[in-house]
């Protein structure tokens, strides 16, 4: 990976399941639309279209901005066949001026019936988009990686890998596996909230889902966490490692212990009590935005 790869993705960026713009009506694709021109202007280096989007989505968000990189975290590979996903990347790439990276994953087996063999699935996935025409090169993906063997895989077939719901202990083993030339870019969910209760209700109701999730689960007991850890939506310990609970200084403290510990991006989602994290929260990314301004 090059120096001018890193730049693109910047230090920070978003991540967002609402910049979903193919399951929008109209007004909310105009309002999603006006988002991500915003935090383009705000100096966020990536935005992250979360919540298994298609490649209809990244064009929105590709067409609506100019310079700032654009990335699927993460598409399902069960969802598109390679072939389908490289001919539309390809009208992507025609206005993206190479500013649009394929996030890939293997999703999880409680949610894809057709789950199977999913370190063999993802390579088979990779071997045809090498081969579509025109393909979707190793320098234009990144990959969902938790466990060392897949991301010994993105330190290969891909730019580097997109960990998602992980601790800096993980960031820092993530980065040993990896090299120093792949890019590591973890995602880090925060609650922009000081009061730390209600901060930590808001994070369980996020964390939940994830914790009947076995791949989530069995990274998070090889990091030392216990299955109790995971009752009750999430132990304090639990939540305190995944989560950037407080204000934006905290947050900005937070994403600088996992650009220490390796990361060369940090992908935040914002929580909010009142929407769950499903909507646009543009307050919150301005004040992030001003909190790390020194990192955007």
């Amino acid at each position: 990976m090059t120096s001018e790869t890193r730049e693109a993705f910047g230090r920070v960026g978003i991540w967002s399941s609402a910049l979903h713009g193919s399951r929008a009506n109209d007004a909310g694709k105009e309002a999603i639309a006006d988002a991500v021109a915003e935090l383009e202007e705000l100096g966020y280096g990536t935005l992250w279209i979360g919540g298994s989007p298609s490649p209809d989505d990244a064009a929105a968000v590709v067409a609506a901005t100019h310079t700032v990189t654009v990335a699927t975290g993460i598409l399902s590979i069960w969802d598109h066949t390679a072939e389908e996903v490289a001919a539309r990347i390809a009208a992507i790439d025609a206005s993206a001026r190479g500013r649009f990276v394929l996030g890939l994953g293997v999703s999880h087996g409680p949610m894809v019936p057709q789950y199977a063999k999913p370190y063999s699935a993802m390579v088979a996935y990779l071997d045809a988009l090498d081969a579509a025409t025109p393909p979707v090169n190793s320098g234009h993906r990144i990959l969902a990686a938790l466990g060392p063997k897949m991301l010994r895989l993105a330190t290969g077939r891909a730019l580097g890998a997109h960990p998602y719901l992980v601790t800096t202990e993980h960031t820092a083993e993530a980065r040993e596996v990896l090299g120093p030339d792949a890019l590591l870019a973890p995602e880090l969910s925060v609650v922009l909230d000081t009061d730390l209760d209600r901060a930590r209700t808001t994070a369980r109701n996020m964390l939940g889902m994830y914790l009947r999730l076995p791949n989530y689960t069995d990274n998070l007991l090889r990091l030392g966490f216990a299955e109790s850890d995971f009752e009750g939506g999430g132990s304090v310990r639990l939540l305190d490692a995944l989560f950037a609970l407080g204000d934006a200084e905290h947050v900005k403290a937070r994403t600088r212990e996992y650009l220490d510990a390796g990361a060369d991006h940090v992908a935040l989602q914002v929580l909010t009590a009142d929407e769950g994290g499903a909507g646009l929260p543009r307050a919150e990314w301005r004040q992030l935005a001003g909190a790390l301004a020194d990192e955007l």
